[in-house]
C-alpha cells in the first residue's frame, strides 16, 4: 500500500494504491467523506481479488485542495433556488470533480480503470463513464442517483439535518462526534443495525475529524451536486458494463433515484439491497461485495474474449 498527492487538473488530491499489476479499481468516495470512509473489508477483498485498488480524496475533502476562499453562498437560499429549478452560482461542478479523478488516473499513469462511486461518488463515476468512456472499464454506481428532477427527495427529518449547520470547531470533539453520529444513525441501514457498533463508528468518526475538518467544503460539494441538472440526458451515453446497487431502505436517496440511474443507463444491471440506508456497516460492505466481484470479473472476462 502506498499514499501520496499528486498535481492533477490543476489542485492537489490524496490518494492510497493498494499496488499490484491488475485492473485498476478507482473508488469515488461521497459527500463529504474521505478516502478513510472505505471500509477495508471492501478495499481488501478487491485487492485480495487481483485488483489494484485507488482510493482518492475530492477537492474539498482530506487531505486534497479545498476551496477556502470560494463562497458556498446560504445554503438555506441556494437549496430553494434548486428546488425552483434556478440556476446556482458554484464555486465548481461535478464534472470538475471527474476531471479531478480522471487526472488521478493520468498523474499515476493508469490508462483506464474499474469505477465504482457511492452516492455523490457514484454521480461523479457517472460522469466519468459518459465523458471519457475509453478511460472507464466498468461503472458501478452504489446508493447514488440520475440527478432527475421528478426523483424524490430525502425523508423529511434527514433533509434538515442536512442543511443544518455543525458545531464550530471550538465546540469541542465530542460535540463534533456527537453530531456526525448522529447523522450517521439518522441515514443508517436498519437491516443491518446488529452490525453497527457505537464504539466503533464514534472512533471512526473521531479519526476523520481529525485527519481533517472542513464543513464549508462539504456545503461546495453538495452546491456542486444541486447544480448538475444535464446529468440525467447524459446517462444514455454510457457504454461500458454497469450495475447500480441500491438500499431499499434508503432515507437520504429513496431506491427510486437507483432505479432510475439504471433506466437511464443502456443495459444498466438494478439490485436492491433490503434493509440497507446510506451507510457502510460491516453486512451492507459483505453484501456489496458479493454482487461486486462477480460484476468486475465478468467484465474483465468479457473484455478479455472481445480483445
Amino acid at each position: 500500500m502506498s499514499a501520496g498527492t499528486v498535481r492533477a487538473n490543476g489542485i492537489d488530491i490524496a490518494f492510497e494504491d493498494s499496488g499490484g499489476s491488475g485492473p485498476v479499481v478507482l473508488l469515488v468516495m461521497g459527500l463529504g467523506m474521505q478516502l478513510i470512509a472505505w471500509p477495508a473489508a471492501l478495499v481488501d477483498a478487491l485487492a485480495g481479488a487481483g485488483y489494484r485498488v485507488l482510493r482518492h480524496d475530492n477537492r474539498d475533502a482530506g487531505l486534497s485542495t479545498h476551496f477556502k476562499g470560494a463562497d458556498s453562498g446560504n445554503l438555506l437560499w441556494q437549496a430553494l433556488r434548486q428546488r425552483m429549478g434556478l440556476p446556482l452560482d458554484v464555486p465548481y461542478g461535478l464534472q470538475d470533480m471527474a476531471q479531478d479523478a480522471l487526472g488521478l488516473l493520468d498523474a499515476l499513469g493508469i490508462a483506464e480503470a474499474h469505477v465504482l462511486g457511492v452516492s455523490m461518488g457514484g454521480m461523479i463515476a457517472q460522469r466519468m463513464a459518459a465523458g471519457a468512456p475509453q478511460r472507464v472499464r466498468s461503472l458501478t454506481s452504489v446508493m447514488s442517483s440520475s440527478g432527475a428532477r421528478h426523483l424524490p427527495g430525502p425523508r423529511a427529518d434527514v433533509a434538515a439535518a442536512m442543511v443544518r449547520r455543525p458545531p464550530r470547531r471550538d465546540a469541542g470533539e465530542a460535540a463534533l462526534v456527537a453530531h456526525a453520529v448522529g447523522l450517521l444513525r439518522l441515514i443508517g441501514s436498519p437491516g443491518f443495525a446488529q452490525a453497527q457498533d457505537e464504539a466503533v463508528l464514534a472512533e471512526q468518526v473521531r479519526t476523520a475529524l481529525r485527519r481533517n475538518y472542513d464543513p464549508a467544503g462539504t456545503r461546495r460539494q453538495l452546491m456542486a451536486i444541486w447544480a448538475d441538472t444535464d446529468r440525467p440526458a447524459l446517462l444514455g451515453r454510457i457504454a461500458c458494463p454497469a450495475l447500480v446497487l441500491h438500499g431499499e431502505a434508503d432515507p437520504l436517496l429513496p431506491i427510486e433515484c437507483g432505479r432510475d440511474t439504471a433506466r437511464r443507463i443502456p443495459g444498466a444491471r438494478f439490485v436492491g439491497i433490503p434493509g440497507m440506508g446510506h451507510d457502510w456497516p460491516p453486512g451492507v460492505a459483505d453484501r456489496l461485495l458479493a454482487e461486486v466481484l462477480p460484476f468486475l470479473q465478468d467484465a474483465d472476462a468479457r473484455r478479455q474474449s472481445a480483445a
